[in-house]
C-alpha cells in the first residue's frame, strides 16, 4: 500500500524580520511542494521582566499532494 505526504507544517526560526520575508518568498520560488500558508511572528525570550532575545517564527503550509489524487509517493527520505 502506498502512502502519499498530502500538507506539511514547517517552522522555522530567523533573526530579522526582512530574513523572514526573503526566506518566506525563497520557498515559494524554490519549493518543490505549493507554499499555501505562511506567517511570521516575533518571539521574544524574557528573564526577570527584561527582554533578552528577539527573533521571528516563520510558520510555512505546503501541500505536496493533492489527497483526491496524489501523484508523488511518500519517501523515508523526505521524513
Amino acid at each position: 500500500m502506498a502512502k502519499y505526504l498530502v500538507r506539511r507544517t514547517d517552522v522555522y526560526r530567523v533573526d530579522t524580520e526582512s530574513e523572514a520575508k526573503a526566506f518566506v518568498e525563497q520557498q515559494k520560488a524554490n519549493s518543490k511542494y505549493e507554499v499555501v500558508k505562511h506567517s511570521t511572528e516575533l518571539r521574544t525570550a524574557k528573564s526577570k521582566g527584561e527582554i533578552v532575545d528577539e527573533w521571528y517564527r516563520v510558520t510555512i503550509v505546503k501541500n505536496c499532494n493533492e489527497e483526491k489524487d496524489p501523484i508523488d509517493p511518500y519517501t523515508e527520505e523526505e521524513n
